[in-house]
């Protein structure tokens, strides 16, 4: 685990992890779901076809920050623009060596137009310190840009009109690590239907940009399950571990 400083241990106790239990062996745990079961609700528009994503992706390939923020908060590509209050197009540090990924805005994040915000984004909060990072220093996105009713998983229409404005971020902010939290965002980052259980704990590569990609739980999900902590630390440690094996050029 490394040499653990006073103000990590500080977060840790925050987080109610107890530091003198031994990490787990990745790979050990019984595989979890962290996801919310879906829920029905009726589509607005249209589904969009793979052939108008890929018509959009050109355009969008191109732009600048402000282009790109524009194009999300006008966007109209599935239902979800009928029931949003606002589109959430990710905040941070543009620059960041850290890109933390999620799956979609719930009704706080709707209301404030901001990603992981009220609970499970403090939560996140200290997760990040406990590895010595801040929110300032990372770059926070979801999948989705707009709110699901009932916070029901998206659709796969829903994230694939979604799919090129987060590729977009990626290229921009240029990160040097993904953290995918929860079972949507990593099995859409990874292209992949394994649970979250089993992704965790190894170092994957994002098939598109190649760049090192570690997933953990969602930290709604750990709110509901705080026993599962002490997995999100290993995870975190595995992430900042990837990056100090691999300095920036």
């Amino acid at each position: 685990m490394g040499v653990i400083s006073p103000r990590q241990r500080a977060y840790l106790r925050a987080l109610g992890i107890p530091l003198w239990r031994r990490q787990a062996a990745p790979g050990q745990y019984a595989a979890e779901s962290d996801a919310p079961a879906a829920l029905p609700a009726r589509q607005t528009a249209p589904a969009p076809s793979a052939d108008s994503v890929a018509q959009a992706a050109p355009v969008i390939a191109g732009s600048d920050w402000s282009e790109l923020e524009a194009a999300v908060s006008g966007c109209r590509a599935c239902g979800l623009c009928e029931s949003r209050t606002r589109t959430v197009f990710g905040v941070g540090n543009r620059e960041a060596d850290w890109m933390i990924i999620g799956e979609a805005p719930g009704a706080e994040e709707d209301r404030q137009g901001k990603p992981f915000v009220g609970r499970a984004g403090q939560l996140l909060d200290k997760m990040l310190l406990a590895v010595g990072l801040r929110r300032d220093q990372v770059f926070v996105a979801n999948l989705l840009k707009c709110r699901p009713p009932g916070n029901r998983d998206p659709k796969p229409e829903e994230a694939l009109a979604c799919q090129a404005y987060l590729a977009r971020q990626i290229a921009l902010v240029r990160p040097r690590i993904l953290l995918s939290v929860g079972r949507v965002s990593a099995q859409h980052l990874l292209a992949s239907d394994t649970p979250v259980g089993r992704l965790r704990g190894t170092v994957h590569r994002h098939p598109d940009s190649a760049l090192p990609v570690v997933v953990t739980y969602h930290p709604a999900y750990l709110l509901r399950k705080p026993v599962e902590k002490r997995k999100a630390w290993d995870d975190l440690q595995l992430a900042r571990d990837t990056l100090k094996k691999n300095p920036s050029p």
